[in-house]
């Protein structure tokens, strides 16, 4: 029974900080000002808002939908393993994005000239790069790197 409470754990602390409020402030930046998200319960709304006509994309299961809306219809992105397809579908040809090793990449390559974004620790930056002045988005909280791609490199 401790051995099974002691795998247990890891996976209810993801848990609990997929729950908690996080916030993607644009740059370097922490500043009220600055946010550009607000990411609660499944919910990504636009600045520091939680108001129902501010959500701007829903999180179930593996997909993200428009607004609050979960309908097939209102499908805007599908995870599947390390990538991000167009909608509903999972073909090689709707593959917008690549996750590999901390990067993303467009389409379906890996590539060093593809690599659209890096994560390190609680920073996104542009490109390949991890330099100051390459920082696109910092991070309050826990968001996974996927839905960072479609926040940050679908622009």
């Amino acid at each position: 029974m401790k051995n099974s409470l002691l795998l247990l754990f890891p996976f209810l602390m993801l848990m609990a900080l997929a729950q908690a409020q996080t916030k993607v402030y644009e740059g370097n930046s922490t500043s009220y000002s600055k946010c550009l998200y607000t990411i609660d319960n499944n919910k990504i709304y636009q600045g520091n808002s939680t108001s129902y006509s501010k959500c701007l994309y829903t999180i179930d299961n593996n997909k993200v939908y428009e607004g609050n809306s979960t309908s097939y219809s209102k499908c805007l992105f599908t995870i599947d393993n390390d990538k991000i397809y167009q909608g509903n579908s999972t073909s090689y040809s709707k593959c917008l994005f690549t996750m590999s090793n901390g990067k993303a990449h467009e389409g379906n390559s890996t590539s060093y000239s593809k690599c659209l974004l890096t994560f390190s620790d609680n920073k996104v930056y542009q490109g390949n790069s991890t330099s100051y002045s390459k920082c696109i988005a910092t991070l309050e909280g826990y968001v996974p790197q996927y839905i960072l791609t479609v926040l940050l490199g679908s622009d």
